[in-house]
């Protein structure tokens, strides 16, 4: 698990449009590397209230609804008018082949970005950040899961963002850290009442 300090390093040193909104959704949705590339624009659900993306076909073929700050909503819909894929949010740029070939736009392409191109993008950053060496794009999952329990969100609603039948798989994800073990010191001599004479 990153510190929330790491994540926004690591963020922060990302240059290219498509890969800093599609990580950035990674860590805000609690999203896997293959979820956040199909992403369609009829998964943007913006006008419920509070907005959501709808996981179509995640992990073992289930769907779900991940809640979506207002903010990531307004930069995915920025995003998306860079290039107004009728279906995709992060279309893969045309080869240089298909360019010569046919003049197609990333309009035109049907084809999402690929999952090894944001990996590699988010090694390169990584690198170049100088955090944890084993951070992978699932960290961010990691990361997600851990910051939204220090911010006091139910292990259960965790449980369901992130597509998991059991608990106890939403568990491994929740390692302790410095801020939660704080907490609970915190609520411990809160609790405790000395005995009375």
């Amino acid at each position: 698990v990153l510190a929330r300090e790491e994540v926004q390093k690591v963020l922060r040193a990302l240059r290219e449009p498509r890969f800093a909104v599609c990580l950035r959704l990674m860590y805000h949705c609690g999203l896997r590397v293959g979820e956040a590339v199909t992403l369609e624009v009829r998964d943007i659900e913006g006008r419920q209230d509070p907005p959501r993306l709808h996981i179509r076909n995640g992990k073992g073929g289930k769907d779900r609804y991940v809640p979506l700050a207002s903010a990531m909503l307004k930069e995915l819909r920025g995003w998306w008018r860079t290039h107004r894929n009728p279906k995709l949010i992060f279309p893969s740029p045309p080869s240089k082949r298909e360019r010569r070939l046919v003049s197609q736009s990333v309009s035109q392409t049907s084809q999402p970005m690929s999952v090894a191109s944001v990996q590699q993008v988010f090694q390169l950053a990584r690198v170049a950040t100088g955090i944890h060496p084993e951070a992978t794009t699932h960290t961010l999952r990691h990361s997600y899961a851990t910051h939204l329990l220090e911010e006091g969100v139910s292990l259960r609603q965790i449980s369901s963002y992130l597509g998991h039948e059991s608990l106890d798989t939403t568990a491994l994800y929740t390692h302790l850290t410095a801020i939660s073990e704080a907490r609970t010191q915190a609520a411990l001599n809160a609790l405790y009442q000395p005995p009375q004479p």
